[in-house]
Order: structure tokens, then sequence, then C-alpha cells
């Protein structure tokens, strides 16, 4: 007796979603850790969800590092909401890790930039710990070879970026580098995201100094390397996000490699995210796809942007609403030192899609 053609494709479906699991971020789920969890010892690393093998043992030999990488996975969450806040895929399916959905299961630009975005977030997490004095086995980053500049001096505690690209690579490229965890293709996708996500974060190491002199003269400067906000390199990541290139996993020589699908005829660039998978337009819910829609979202009516509710609701309308908004207002200083200020109501109007 025949398949039915319907029971086919349910099986190609399901195939291919075994094919494509991403357990590359579902360490992610750490930002769920309940705080009486003290992970303080090595048995606390099993009861820790979202972690493959390999992860396991780096806890169990790196314990001290889990409060950080933990804290990690948080700022992740809060990163992904703020940058795409203003899109019609605003991140909300990261929160549902380590259970996610076909946005970010598949091989799509928008798995690119979270695995991206995880892969700094957990080395530049690791570098700030090592400076704050957090970690006891690492402290501040060395010390520049080449001259801070004219009037400015080397010192303070530099962030440890070295110390936190190691570390952070060995505990997120841990998952894309066990067997039979999906294809190639989507394991070579991952890890070049991810290689992506610690380029923009090295990109990120800037010279920061402070003042000193008399009477704040800044006769001369103390300066070290720190990196920037995790803000910023998720702002860098999404502008990279924005330019994607869509990749084959094709014969080039002896190997099979990444190239674009389009201009085939020359190699992925190290600075760019790649994704294999197009993505739907996230206008309507469709949790088949990874689509929650953009339904009641709010929406800028002045805008030109992304947030514009013609963009952001796709067409169909919107809904004006009236919101009141209590505020500081009538501040004034006072002789010495303080400021006093008054509370202000205003009511504004604001829009939701239909």
């Amino acid at each position: 007796m025949r398949a039915r053609p319907q029971v086919c494709q349910a099986l190609l479906f399901a195939l291919a979603l075994q094919t494509s699991v991403c357990y590359g971020i579902k360490w992610l789920a750490l930002s769920k850790t309940p705080a009486a969890l003290a992970l303080n010892q090595t048995q606390h690393c099993k009861q820790l969800e979202g972690l493959v093998s390999a992860q396991v043992q780096l806890c169990r030999s790196n314990l001290e590092l889990m409060h950080t990488i933990v804290h990690a996975a948080r700022e992740v969450m809060k990163a992904c909401r703020r940058a795409f806040a203003d899109m019609r895929w605003n991140c909300s399916s990261i929160e549902l890790a380590p259970n996610y959905l076909l946005d970010l299961e598949r091989g799509t630009r928008e798995s690119a930039f979270v695995y991206a975005l995880s892969a700094a977030a957990i080395s530049h997490a690791i570098a700030r710990a090592c400076t704050s004095g957090d970690l006891p086995g690492c402290s501040c980053g060395p010390v520049p070879g080449e001259p801070p500049g004219p009037g400015n001096r080397w010192g303070g505690c530099a962030d440890n970026l070295s110390y936190g690209l190691l570390m952070g690579a060995k505990f997120s490229d841990a998952p894309m580098k066990v067997k039979k965890t999906g294809s190639q293709a989507n394991k070579l996708m991952r890890l070049h995201n991810s290689e992506v996500g610690r380029q923009a974060l090295r990109a990120s190491l800037e010279m920061k100094c402070k003042c000193h002199g008399v009477s704040g003269s800044c006769s001369i400067r103390t300066c070290w390397k720190g990196l920037q906000e995790l803000r910023d390199v998720a702002a860098d990541l999404k502008t990279r996000y924005l330019s994607a290139t869509k990749v084959v996993h094709r014969p080039m020589g002896t190997r099979k490699h990444l190239v674009p699908k389009d201009l085939d005829i020359r190699p992925v660039k190290d600075s760019e995210l790649v994704y294999l998978q197009s993505s739907p337009d996230f206008c309507m819910k469709n949790e088949k796809v990874g689509s929650h829609g953009t339904q009641d979202r709010q929406c800028n009516k002045t805008s030109h942007g992304s947030d514009s509710c013609d963009l952001m609701c796709c067409g169909r309308g919107y809904n004006p609403y009236t919101d009141r908004v209590v505020e500081r207002c009538h501040c004034k200083y006072h002789w010495c030192c303080y400021v006093t200020c008054r509370r202000c109501e205003r009511t504004v109007e604001r829009y939701v899609c239909k």
C-alpha cells in the first residue's frame, strides 16, 4: 500500500526538524537558573538545564565560571529583546529556551544573530568578571605594547579579552563539536556565526581613560583597554544581521564549504553573518515557522523605520488608545546640593497593530 503524500510530507518535515535541532544555544536556558541554586558543588552541574555533556564537564572543571555564564545568558535575553524591539521579529521566542520555535531551530537569519550574540556575550561576561576580580583563575588584561599617546599612561585594569574569548569559545562552541547533532551545514553555519560574534567583540575593545590633575585639569590621563557595553556589540551584530548572506553547502576542492547562494564565486567573508534558510515575514502568527505575528504590537505612527505602523502592522492597519504617563517636571536646583521635582501626569496617544 502506497503512503499518502500528506504522510510523506509530515515525515520529511519531522526529519528536517530532527536534523536542525539548535543544541548550540540551548545553554541560554541558564537564564532561568533559580537563585537558590548555589552552584558551588560539581553535582549542581547536572541540575542545569540546556547543557550538553561537554558543557557539563566544563562546568565541573570550571565551577567558578558558572555564575558568570548564567549572567551572560540573562544578558543575551535582554540585549536581543532590546536590539529587536522595533522589528517584526522581536526576539521574544528566545525566552522559550531550551525549547525553541523554528525561527531559532532552523538555519535562519534570526538564529545567525542569536548564535553570534550568545558567543559574544559569554566572552564579554568572562572578560569583565576577570576585571572585577570575580574569577580566581584570571585577572586584569595585559598592558598593551604600544604607547598610549601624549599625556597618557597605561594603568587601571583592562578587560581580559583573551581569557574571555578562550573560555567563552570552549563553552559556547562545545555543542557544535558533538557528533550526531544536526547536519554539517548547520554546524558550519553556527560555528561561523559564533566566530563573527567574537570578532564583533574584539572590534569593541577601545581605549578608556580617566583624568588626573589639579582642579580637574586633566594634565595626565590613566588609560586602559576596555570593552564596549554588550548593547553596543548587539547593535553592531544587528547591522550585520540586516546584511546577512544566504549560503549553500557546496563542494569546493576536496571538501564542502559554505558559499554565498547567489554569489558563489567568492568565499564567505569572516565578518558577515550567514544563514541557510529564508525566514517568513513574521506578519501573521504561525508557530510552524516560529512566527508570533505582529497583532497587538505597539507601533509608531510618525516613524518611517521598521517600527512604523505601516511596516509593523503589515498593511493591516492599527488601533489608537490613550495612555497616562507620570513623569518628573518643574525641577529646581537648590544650593547646595539637591534637586526637587514635581510629578506631572499627561495623556499620550499610542497605537497597536490590528
